[in-house]
């Protein structure tokens, strides 16, 4: 699939049939996401792999947006060590990236997910890492439910020429 095409036709899904996704693709998906730029090339992340449905079911009861991820049959935990963020913050961006990143990916293989957002909402951030027991130094970022779609989006035109300035505002 072409890069813009990509873009432009990628769509947040979040129902999944049952099929299951193989660890070929995951890792394909997490390579993706690791190419991703980073402040310093100091690539401050991990990434937890996530499908034993107990796990992905304790999630979704963690998370008020995360429902889908209990019948995803995969999903990637995006974290960021800060003990690695030698440019004060810049962490999240660099997960930023490769969150984009591995939606892309995911995209190109046929596949369907969603980025659901826990930095920096506190409850979220305590809740996710009490359910996945992630170290102190390790703050989880976003959660990325995937797997083969079972639905269908149409292609939205979202350019907006009232939000673009020339120069000056």
């Amino acid at each position: 699939m072409e890069i813009i095409q990509a873009i432009h036709t990628r769509r947040s899904i979040r129902k999944y049939t049952d099929d299951p996704v193989e660890d070929q693709v995951v890792d394909e998906v997490l390579r993706a996401g690791m190419m991703a730029p980073s402040a310093g090339n100091e690539q401050p992340w991990h990434f937890v792999i996530l499908r034993n449905p107990a796990t992905l079911q304790a999630i979704a009861r963690a998370h008020p947006y995360a429902s889908m991820a209990e019948h995803a049959p995969v999903a990637i935990l995006v974290c960021g060590d800060i003990s690695l963020d030698k440019y004060d913050g810049f962490w999240a961006q660099d997960c930023a990236a490769a969150m984009q990143n591995m939606l892309l990916a995911i995209h190109a293989f046929g596949l369907g997910g969603v980025w659901v957002g826990i930095h920096p909402r506190p409850q979220r951030l305590a809740d996710i890492r009490r359910a996945i027991a992630l170290p102190d130094h390790i703050i989880p970022f976003a959660l990325l439910p995937f797997g083969y779609p079972d639905e269908e989006k149409p292609r939205e035109n979202r350019f907006q020429a009232a939000r673009v300035h020339r120069e000056r505002w």
